[in-house]
């Protein structure tokens, strides 16, 4: 092992770093800017599977720009967590006991807040 390896990142961190790059351009942006925007020590090629991945599962969004793309977040920051919420809930078999777990692990704040919410979603629209 040389000096110059870096440590291997976390499931998901370079994903996370990704989004928080886009997420701070504010407009949709090519390959290069997100690499340089990491520290420019990635390969282009390990940006474009990221987004690639991220494209894939709907965390972000591409269009043509010229003979290249330029990709967006595909939501906020809440919108993303939620999307991830809902691919692990997806991937449960028991629906109903992952959601009876998690509303009965919720503290009483944000116990009310979700029932409001509920509340909110079931009134029909004007």
């Amino acid at each position: 092992m040389t000096g110059r390896q870096q440590p291997r990142r976390g499931q998901g961190e370079l994903e996370a770093q990704v989004l928080a790059a886009l997420h701070e351009a504010g407009e949709p942006v090519g390959t290069a800017w997100v690499q340089e925007r990491l520290g420019g020590a990635l390969a282009y090629t390990t940006v474009i599977t990221t987004l690639t991945r991220l494209l894939a599962k709907g965390a972000v969004t591409r269009r043509k720009a010229g003979r290249a793309f330029v990709w967006s977040p595909a939501a906020d920051e809440a919108g993303l967590a939620a999307l991830r919420m809902r691919r692990v809930l997806d991937a449960e078999r028991d629906r109903g006991a992952v959601l009876t777990s998690f509303v009965t692990s919720l503290p009483p704040g944000d116990e009310q807040l979700l029932r409001e919410l509920l509340e909110r979603a079931g009134e029909p629209e004007d």
